[in-house]
């Protein structure tokens, strides 16, 4: 195992899908020496053209002083980090593993301790932000994990976001992130239920959004995702499918916490109902097109 020089270690990343590229890129664009792997090597064309240096095997990431993950599910984590080819699989291992992809802390935990047997420490990092938002140097990581191992990486973490916050020794990351998301769903659902109503009564949807952005109620996310709403493009930031799977984890956490919490839970239905109307892979921000037909609306793009 190598050890993490204070300077500039070299760096893998794993999971180059619509955020992996841009966090990645914000590193590779600074100057740092990242080898990459992605299931799909043509997602990594990009990065490949702005001098990161691309491999074929998991494998061969691991032999970099921290590797950053960004991969969808926690079956990916853990394919990636324990399983047959992963990161502790073979004699080359990095320092330090970061592991940005939102999962349960469950799940985070025995990556964690199969790190630790090997000598490996691990930092569970999930960051705040779009695509956009990352490549604009905007987004927020929030970490847990030995204090150490934070200061070690949080020079990193700060090159790709604006700002990292440190919230506990262990998986405490993953649920404030979760938290966070659960936050940000219900309230996409709040402003496509108010929207959808003042549009149905007569408003234009623009008239309203220039309103309430305008208000003490504005937020810096709603204005930024205006001219989405008004132009019904789904393009995806989040997918309904994303966002789905972390209210399925951010509701059994509070159900272990014995925390009641009702307006997820409903929420969590309207994410089924998006998806079952077709907007699995679509923005998220797609409820409100569910909202609004199930309101009896034909929403036109203004």
């Amino acid at each position: 195992m190598t050890s993490l020089e204070p300077t500039s270690p070299s760096l893998g990343w794993i999971g180059v899908g619509r955020m992996g590229s841009a966090m990645a890129t914000r590193l590779v664009d600074a100057g740092h020496d990242v080898t990459l792997w992605n299931r799909t090597r043509a997602k990594t064309d990009d990065l490949a053209r702005r001098g990161a240096h691309v491999v074929d095997t998991v494998a061969e990431v691991a032999s970099a002083e921290v590797v950053f993950i960004m991969v969808a599910t926690p079956g990916d984590l853990e394919d990636v980090t324990t399983g047959p080819n992963g990161l502790l699989s073979g004699t080359d291992r990095p320092s330090v593993i970061v592991s940005c992809s939102t999962v349960d802390a469950v799940t985070s935990d025995r990556v964690r301790r199969a790190a630790g047997a090997v000598g490996v420490a691990f930092l569970a990092s999930p960051i705040s932000g779009n695509p956009h938002v990352v490549a604009e140097g905007g987004a927020s990581f929030v970490a847990s994990g030995p204090r150490s191992t934070y200061d070690r990486v949080a020079p990193l973490l700060d090159t790709i976001a604006k700002t990292s916050v440190w919230v506990g020794e262990g998986e405490e990351a993953l649920l404030v992130k979760i938290c966070h998301n659960l936050y940000l769903g219900l309230l996409v659902q709040s402003l496509a239920e108010v929207t959808t109503l003042v549009e149905k009564s007569g408003v234009s949807r623009r008239a309203f959004l220039d309103f309430l952005n305008s208000t003490g109620l504005a937020t810096a996310w709603v204005q930024k995702r205006t001219p989405d709403l008004l132009a019904l493009d789904w393009t995806p930031t989040f997918t309904t499918e994303l966002m789905r799977k972390d209210f399925d984890i951010g509701l059994a956490a509070a159900r272990s916490a014995e925390v009641p919490m009702p307006l997820a839970a409903s929420v969590l239905q309207l994410l089924q109902a998006a998806i079952g109307r077709g907007h699995r892979d679509d923005d998220f921000l797609s409820m409100f097109a569910v909202q609004a037909a199930s309101s009896g609306m034909d929403l036109q793009p203004e």
